[in-house]
């Protein structure tokens, strides 16, 4: 199957490009080793639409990020996807930590974060009454968000097929070659050509750019796992709480959810396994330890479920994203290593990756183009005699199939069936 362009890969990224690519009169395919989109990193992560005030100036980390933060808000809006600019904060315990917060605030000023400031004391426990009182200032700000990255992943897909991009899944690439202008695919499911391939694909964008460029890179699996707590706790925060950040991450945090409950998390340990999302009694406990050094009344017992993400880890001194075309490889485009804040900077990714295939390949800007996706029903949204009506109606939809998350049988069956399924 030929196509104008390819994009290995349905987390995030590869959906934010796929989603830019039916701007443009051109043919266009996502390829996934899974069996639905976001079943990779995109699915277990923080959730968080960061400001990008940690990212080193000049970085594509700092550039996409910021550029991704500030089309999140018009992006969810128009795809129907639950967002809030909440804000965060960066605790500081002891007066040694605060040239760190310093340096923080700086760097998100050089990158064109706005309303970054730093809070003492006594505003920082007015603004969050449940964070420790053993933080003595925090960094502010006020334009971090939260957002649901399973829905923004979906949109993203349901939006690029209304536009003509199709969808493979359970497609493993297993080899890839250059053969007269065109790039030769084979999968498990046949083969696909194309004079663009994107390589959005996670954890194992390295092995891919391996197979076509001579500029080898390395990626190590870093695990994170989180708990989720029941949303009866879930106002004890109004803002995201980190910790000032270490060589291994932003650290453990803790944040509300656009659904109520509160996220803590993530460990980072280096794996040897791609596919090692199991969590560990000392994984959780780690985070329940951490988590409670920002709020220390957090309670165990509230936890209704834990989970554990891959971050793909570029092994290279300066920590950045690498996206673009791989060396001697025309035409072929990387999205490799974006792990955080990858979520937060992949609208901003997926239209560098678009604009640079389409030109490459001569593409029109398309006529057509719809920026909605189908309407998403919500029963938790409607009133109490809204619902009744309409589960009169639609009966599926009084049937509860998860009581936490009042999760009811007609959206799991609108979701089976809606594309690109």
């Amino acid at each position: 199957m030929q196509y104008d362009v390819l994009v290995v890969g349905a987390g995030v990224v590869g959906c934010a490009t796929a989603m830019e690519l039916g701007k443009y009169s051109l043919r266009a395919a996502v390829i996934e080793a899974g069996e639905d989109v976001c079943t990779g990193t995109s699915k277990a992560n923080s959730a968080i639409v960061h400001a990008g005030f940690d990212a080193r100036p000049g970085s594509l980390m700092a550039r996409f990020n910021v550029e991704g933060s500030h089309a999140m808000p018009k992006l969810c809006e128009r795809l129907q996807i639950p967002f809030r600019r909440c804000g965060a904060l960066v605790l500081c315990f002891n007066e040694a930590d605060r040239p760190g917060l310093e340096e923080l605030l700086l760097r998100g000023m050089k990158n064109g974060v706005h309303g970054l400031r730093i809070v003492e004391r006594e505003e920082l426990h007015e603004l969050e009454p449940n964070v420790s009182s053993e933080a003595i200032a925090a960094l502010y700000a006020p334009t971090s968000g939260i957002v649901c990255p399973f829905e923004l992943t979906c949109a993203m897909a349901e939006n690029a097929v209304r536009n003509g991009v199709e969808f493979f899944f359970d497609t493993r690439v297993e080899s890839i070659a250059r053969e007269g202008g065109l790039w030769k695919l084979e999968t498990a499911k046949g083969s696909f050509e194309a004079p663009v391939v994107i390589n959005a694909a996670g954890l194992h964008s390295a092995e891919l750019n391996n197979m076509v460029s001579d500029k080898k890179i390395t990626i190590t699996p870093r695990k994170g796992e989180y708990m989720l707590l029941d949303k009866k706790v879930g106002g004890m925060l109004s803002r995201t709480v980190f910790q000032l950040p270490t060589k291994m991450g932003k650290g453990v945090l803790v944040t509300p959810t656009v659904h109520g409950n509160l996220l803590m998390g993530p460990t980072a340990v280096d794996v040897e396994d791609p596919e090692a999302t199991n969590t560990t009694a000392a994984g959780l406990e780690s985070v329940m330890q951490r988590a409670r050094k920002s709020v220390p009344s957090l309670p165990g017992n509230r936890t209704i479920t834990s989970f554990a993400g891959l971050r793909a880890h570029v092994e290279k001194d300066e920590h950045d994203f690498i996206i673009g075309e791989a060396e001697g490889a025309p035409g072929f485009l990387n999205a490799v290593g974006i792990e955080s804040p990858g979520l937060s900077a992949a609208p901003a990714i997926g239209a560098f990756l678009a604009e640079s295939a389409a030109y490459l390949v001569s593409a029109p800007a398309n006529k057509k183009y719809d920026s909605t996706r189908p309407e998403v029903c919500r029963p938790n949204e409607m009133t109490v005699e809204e619902r009744a009506a309409f589960v009169a109606e639609h009966p599926l939809y009084g049937n509860i199939v998860c009581r936490c998350e009042q999760v009811t049988e007609g959206e799991i069956v609108d979701a089976i069936h809606r594309v690109p399924g």
